[in-house]
This record gives C-alpha cells, structure tokens and sequence, in this order.
C-alpha cells in the first residue's frame, strides 16, 4: 500500500524427480485431498458442491489442478501447456493483525464462493512481523500457504517490505526468509515468490542489485517457479517518484522466469500510472499484486470508475491481480465489514462491505 540471473542446470535426473513430484501434488489436489473445498476452475462456472472427506471428487478442476506449473512465456503468465493464463484473487492484510481473517472458513468462501484463483500471503518484515519471530512468521505464512494450496488456489509468496523502503536493508533476512519457503515449495508448482512488496526511496539499479541477489537463492532450491520483482516507488515502476517504466526495460533483471509487480489505488493513482501499467505491460511482464478501490492509503471513497478502467485494461492483456485486502480492518480498503473476523460466517454479500461486494464480484465474472 502507498503509505505507510539465470538459474542454475540441474541434473536429469533431479528435474525428472522434481517434476514426478510436482504431478504428484497435482494429482493430490485433483483428486479432492480436501473434497468439500474443491472450486471450479475459473471465475463464472457454478460453484463446486460440498461433498464429504470421504466423496468421490468434483468434475470440476481447482485453478491449480487446471494449470499446474506457471512459468513467464514471453510477457505472459503462462500455465503447464503454455497457454495465456490471468489469476485474480486477494492478498491477505498484514498476518501479525489479521490472521483472525485467515481461517478454513474464509478460504473456503475465497476459493469456493468467490472463486478465486490465488491468495497472496503478506508476511510484513517489520511492523510487528517477521523480525520480531523469524520462525513464527515463516511458519504462519506456511500454514497459509498450504491452506491455499489445499483449496486448489495459487499462492503468492510477499515479502512485504515498506519501511525501510531500500530491501537491501533487510537483504540477510530475505535470503533467510526465501530459503526456507524455496526449501519446502520447491517441488510445489503452486507457488509464486514476490520478493520485495513496495521499494521506495531506492533507485532502480539499487532495486535491481536485491533480485539479482535474492532470486539466485531462490533458484538454488526452487528453479521453476516464477518470482516477482518490486518496480520503484512503491511498485509503480517509478511513476510514484517521477519516472517510468523505461529504467526496467532498459536495465531489465538479469534472470529469467521473473515478472515485474504495479500496484495502485484508483482514487489516487490516475492517468499517468494506468497509462504507465498500459506501456509497461507491451514489453514486459508484469502482475499487480495489490491495488485497491480508494485512496493510496486504501481507505476513503471508492473510485470504481476508475478501478474497472484498470480491470479492463488487465482482462484485455490477460495481466494478473491480486486486490487489497482480505480483512476486516476499518478501512474501506478492507473487503470484510468490522467484526467479521471475529464470527464463523464468510460467504455472500451480507459480510462486505461495498467493496468487497465489488471486487467479489469481479472475481466471480
């Protein structure tokens, strides 16, 4: 939120492995580990009924089911075949506040009822995060992670860097922090790893040294799947401190299977970023994995004029998105009406407030 390399060659025979587990895993979803959570595949098919542990498993395939292993495909987010694929789904809120709002009930409504292909896990750094317990947080975005998985959802893995706005200043604590999750995702095709949430206040170069620094840890453990890279000023691929987008195509990440994040707020972020996000995107790939209806804090009023000029614009370039934030803090950013988090009801529209019923809405198209 606006406030506040090249891999390495493996053997034949450990890819084989890797990939033998990877079908595996797959296999599992497919069948229903998890029947009664199973959803369809993409937005706009009839939801998946309940059914017992013990039923046999829906026809219908979960998102990840469906498309496997992701990989970059030129400037697109591509599935296991190689086809053109969009996620769209919500990022958690901050899980040292809010993991009241991450239970088997709201996944199951996020995947089920809303539809949703992926979930994006904040793990916070500082604020009360991952630097207070190092082990505690990497095991809460785990427990999330797999929930995630068990629903047949994506998930992306966020570093979720804000201040300090340089992520060199926590690069020892991400290499820690991405070799643990590279460790236990790498034979999982379900994962993504965004590794620096909102840079600012860091030039370009300064940005590129991190991921080139980061994503060779990555790699070493995990070298399939696709990392996502903070753009400047606060992923707005600089637009935010008055450039654009050409400093990365000029001087692109050194590695392959990368796309690069944008996020916005459409009550704050006008022309200048859709257009910018509009150009970006004609020649590199990118996935907007956070943005939100109001303000650049996410609260205040919602512009959803401008936020569906944004969501047509992703839709016609098959961009990806994650929206801001599967919560019931106060601000009208947050999907879930206060107090929610603290009941057992999830589903429909009574619990949003309006946009939640908004971007539920958009998902489930």
């Amino acid at each position: 939120m606006h406030q506040r390399t090249t891999p390495p060659t493996g053997t034949a025979a450990t890819t084989g492995r890797r990939r033998m587990a990877r079908k595996a895993l797959l296999a599992a979803s497919a069948l229903g580990v998890v029947t009664a959570l199973m959803a369809p595949v993409r937005a706009g098919a009839a939801p998946a009924p309940a059914s017992s542990p013990t039923a046999a498993a829906p026809t219908a395939a979960t998102p990840l089911a469906a498309n496997g292993q992701l990989s970059v495909c030129g400037r697109q987010l591509c599935n296991d075949s190689g086809q053109a694929v969009a996620l769209n789904g919500m990022s958690t809120h901050g899980t040292q506040w809010y993991a009241q709002c991450v239970t088997d009930g709201s996944l199951n409504a996020l995947a089920q009822d809303w539809r949703a292909d992926v979930l994006r896990v904040s793990t916070y750094v500082q604020e009360g995060g991952y630097e207070t317990d190092p082990a505690g947080f990497t095991a809460r975005a785990q427990k999330f992670i797999d929930a995630a998985h068990a629903r047949g959802m994506y998930a992306v893995i966020d570093w979720h860097m804000l201040s300090p706005g340089d992520p060199n200043a926590n690069l020892a604590r991400a290499k820690t922090f991405f070799t643990a999750m590279a460790k236990k995702y790498k034979n999982h095709p379900g994962v993504l790893y965004e590794i620096a949430n909102e840079p600012s206040g860091v030039s370009w170069s300064g940005i590129k040294s991190y991921a080139e620094q980061i994503i060779p840890v990555i790699r070493a453990q995990d070298p399939d799947a696709v990392v996502l890279v903070g753009t400047r000023a606060w992923s707005s691929f600089g637009v935010s401190e008055g450039s654009n987008e050409s400093e990365v195509v000029n001087n692109p990440v050194r590695a392959s299977n990368i796309m690069y994040t944008f996020h916005f707020y459409a009550a704050s972020h006008r022309e200048e970023y859709l257009s910018a996000l509009d150009r970006a995107s004609d020649k590199l790939p990118v996935f907007v994995t956070e943005f939100g209806t109001q303000n650049y804090a996410g609260e205040g009023a919602n512009d959803f004029a401008m936020s569906q000029r944004y969501l047509d614009l992703m839709k016609r370039k098959k961009i990806s998105w994650t929206n801001w934030n599967y919560s019931d803090d106060h601000r009208s950013g947050a999907v879930f009406k206060t107090g929610t988090c603290n009941g057992t009801t999830w589903t429909g529209t009574g619990v949003l407030k309006e946009a939640g019923v908004w971007i539920r809405d958009r998902i489930r198209q």
